[in-house]
């Protein structure tokens, strides 16, 4: 009982100190058909610090919930322009 007690409290400063996942909302230029979405959404997930990525096809947008530690949305800008779907923040910013 004490050794999982003693791990459990070990572990739990680690998690306090991981930052909260960002998002990122991306409009996405030359999107022709719905299979677009699917290169889209896998050179999304290629990014190391990506937790989910949507794509969508109608909006022409992808919303990205990512690691701030691990990624930026630079490196989710360059993952789609790499794919052949250059894209920028949506309005600037960040959600």
């Amino acid at each position: 009982m004490r050794k999982p007690l003693a791990a459990l409290l070990i572990c739990l400063p680690v998690s306090a100190f991981a930052a909260a996942p960002q998002t990122a909302v991306l409009d996405i230029q030359n999107m022709t058909c719905s299979m677009c979405s699917i290169t889209i959404h896998k050179a999304l997930e290629k990014v190391p610090g990506v937790i989910e990525a949507t794509v969508d096809y109608d909006h022409k947008t992808a919303t990205v919930k990512y690691d701030a530690d691990k990624t930026s949305p630079s490196a989710l800008v360059k993952a789609t322009t790499n794919a052949g779907f250059p894209s920028t923040l949506h309005g600037g910013g960040q959600k």
